[in-house]
């Protein structure tokens, strides 16, 4: 017996680890291609090294591996009991006497090792990788487009530089009837036609090399005497060359400090720390937010002194509560205009005040929420895997069909309903209007009594997601209904022929009457 369970241990794992695999590669090329599509602008024409789209690609992957994971072992659960259920394994194992939890007991310890596993990565690999993608993806958009020009199109992608070209061969690069604008020397806008030449940058792409065959050139001098005194040099050129400096155009890396502070680029020991500091400095905020609105926007006491200076008493008064009314009612028409006037003017810098302190605060509240939801996120992203793993070793037990069709529709749909919950989750988390221990957690809380509720019907063999069992229920609930739709027709009809026979009846005894009475 003990032989026959490690048979199936082996069996059971290498039925679970193939499909995983696989599952977790299409799923992980699936997010990525939607993630390059959104970057896809910044990459194209700017001709980066194959290293850096390698290390970008990398980087970029690793990241998604939070979205990713879960959704690869809920499918791969549900791809390896159903061909067990669909190839009668399943049934054959039962058979054997072996109840489904054991069958099950060696892929739910791979699951708790993917798991386990996932919590380091989430902790200490995603971090980097986000601030390595980050920092990239910084470098490449400070790297300007390679140049390249269009036909009778000028090509402003040089700083103070315009060129046009009238045509360019593809093959010899050699471009014709050349017009370039060069105002980097301030003052003075030089102009240069040319029948033709070359434009280049060189290799290191740090200088702009021109080489122009039979052209002319006009310097013109725009200082402050430029419309009384315009200054215009001219001449005449066979073969002219040009080195201009560039910036831009090579790829220089950072020094690797600007996604540092981001909170998704810090482990759970780095954000503990994040969080105290900032949890100081926005009750600092708060604190003194509440206590100059209150002493220099609520309780003012000089123009009350002011206008309540006919009465002794009300004037020596300078704090709150007073009686507001009883004053106001002492004082004549145009003080009370004035300190209603005032009173709206000082409303107004109330207003302009809160408005700008609560930005302040806003900027400090914000990095907050940011730092607790992704504290949670690293724990919560190893239950979500446990609970999608219980969600799709049951669902593909009950509906016993493997392949890329059913497990691909069901694992899409509790993807989507995970997913839609976590942005909401988050988003709220974010706003300040949940707390992250609801926020973060709110998928997990709604689909793990789902996993229970699966894993309860799988153990029971229940006939859960059998269609044919739901036709047989269905054609029983027909029939029931028409036995009731028939003997409801054949009471009907006994009360009509009661009430027929009752009214015959009637009848005899009043013909029995009359006839009588005729008598």
């Amino acid at each position: 017996m003990v032989m026959k369970l490690k048979t199936v241990d082996k069996f059971m794992l290498k039925s679970y680890l193939g499909p995983m695999f696989v599952s977790f590669f299409i799923v992980m090329f699936i997010l990525l291609m939607n993630v390059l599509w959104r970057y896809i602008d910044e990459l194209v024409g700017k001709g980066l090294p194959m290293s850096v789209i390698i290390e970008l690609l990398f980087y970029t992957t690793s990241t998604l591996i939070p979205l990713g994971l879960p959704l690869a072992t809920l499918f791969a659960a549900i791809m390896t009991m159903g061909n067990l259920g669909e190839n009668y394994e399943l049934l054959a194992l039962k058979a054997a006497g072996i109840s489904l939890p054991r069958i099950m007991a060696p892929i739910i310890v791979v699951a708790g090792a993917i798991s386990i596993a996932s919590f380091f990565v989430m902790n200490n690999f995603v971090p980097y990788s986000y601030q390595k993608m980050g920092n990239l993806l910084f470098d490449i958009r400070q790297q300007r487009q390679e140049i390249e020009f269009q036909d009778g199109v000028f090509f402003n992608g040089i700083p103070q530089i315009s060129i046009r070209v009238g045509e360019q061969n593809k093959k010899t690069k050699l471009l014709t009837d050349v017009l370039i604008y060069d105002n980097r020397k301030g003052n003075t806008v030089t102009t240069i036609v040319a029948d033709s030449g070359y434009i280049s940058l060189s290799k290191d792409k740090n200088f702009l090399k021109v080489r122009l065959f039979n052209g002319q050139s006009y310097e013109e001098n725009r200082n402050y005497e430029w419309y009384e005194k315009p200054k215009l040099r001219h001449y005449e050129f066979a073969y002219q060359e040009m080195v201009m400096p560039l910036e831009g155009f090579s790829f220089k890396r950072s020094d690797g400090s600007v996604f540092g502070d981001d909170s998704g680029a810090k482990n759970i020991r780095e954000l503990d720390k994040d969080i105290d500091s900032l949890q100081l400095v926005a009750d600092k905020k708060i604190n003194d937010m509440v206590k100059l609105i209150f002493t220099n926007h609520i309780v003012r006491s000089d123009t009350t002194e002011y206008y309540m200076k006919d009465s002794t008493e009300l004037a020596a008064q300078k704090s709150f509560p007073f009686e507001i009314k009883g004053a106001f009612d002492t004082i004549s028409i145009d003080k009370k205009n004035s300190i209603m006037s005032s009173a709206t003017s000082r409303l107004n810098d109330l207003k302009f005040f809160v408005t700008s302190e609560h930005d302040n605060v806003r900027s400090t509240t914000v990095k907050l929420y940011r730092s607790l939801s992704d504290w949670h996120k690293k724990l919560a992203l190893p239950v979500s895997i446990l609970i999608f793993f219980l969600i799709g070793a049951p669902l593909g037990a009950i509906i016993r069909k493997g392949g890329l069709g059913t497990p691909v529709v069901i694992s899409v749909l509790f993807f989507v309903i995970y997913y839609v919950i976590t942005i909401t989750g988050e988003s709220m988390v974010s706003e300040g209007a949940w707390p992250p221990t609801i926020g973060i957690w709110l998928s997990s809380i709604i689909l793990f009594p789902i996993a229970i509720f699966l894993t309860y019907k799988s153990t029971t063999d229940s006939q859960l997601l059998d269609s044919d069992s739901y036709v047989a229920k269905i054609k029983k609930l027909k029939a029931w209904f028409k036995d009731m739709v028939a003997k409801a027709g054949l009471k009907k009809k006994e009360k009509k022929e009661n009430k027929k026979h009752k009214g015959d009846n009637k009848n005899d005894g009043t013909d029995k009457k009359s006839s009588q009475h005729d008598r």
